[in-house]
């Protein structure tokens, strides 16, 4: 009957692994929610673990200046560490594409808004697949609550206007299949 002030008493909660801080900071802008990310001061990195965008990877040059830059960044941390430099302030050098982890907790109200915004094909590519997953968890919990759950043209039309991706009968096929 349209009263989604009855969604805010149901939260869900994400363990999420293998996102790159680019998307975690994407994530922490929906406000009504709650977090706890893994931490880059108290947490140190050994190793590199960080995500590559496909449109890195579909040029075998490209990917490897990318790991390289990447993996130099690593190394200068791990040094800096082994130098004295606390690990609070040698993160300083950790990239954007680095792995994180965090817990996220949304009531459903805000996650149907969270999937409207952030399953649109407008959205960042890792976001997007990241919401998508969400959605496939959620739907297997809460059938009803996301039965038409998605970006904005799965349930009318698209909220993009003149940006839209033009391909909202693919779009609604995709989030009905879930």
């Amino acid at each position: 009957m349209g009263h989604l002030s009855i969604l805010e008493h149901a939260s869900f909660t994400f363990g999420i692994d293998g996102i790159s801080r680019v998307t975690s900071h994407q994530l922490v802008r929906h406000r009504v929610a709650s977090y706890s990310q893994q931490s880059q001061r108290y947490v140190k990195f050994d190793s590199p673990e960080f995500v590559l965008p496909s449109t890195v990877t579909i040029d075998e040059s490209r990917r490897q200046r990318f790991e390289a830059a990447l993996k130099n960044l690593y190394s200068l941390y791990n040094e800096m560490i082994e130098e004295g430099v606390p690990a609070e302030d040698a993160r300083y050098l950790l990239p954007n594409a680095a792995c994180t982890k965090i817990i996220v907790t949304m009531n459903a109200r805000e996650l149907l808004h969270f999937f409207t915004l952030r399953g649109c094909e407008r959205a960042q590519w890792e976001i997007r697949e990241m919401a998508t997953e969400m959605i496939v968890l959620a739907k297997t919990v809460a059938p009803v609550i996301f039965a038409d759950t998605g970006p904005a043209c799965v349930r009318g039309a698209c909220s993009e206007g003149k940006m839209t991706c033009g391909k909202p009968d693919e779009i609604r096929a995709k989030f009905k299949s879930l």
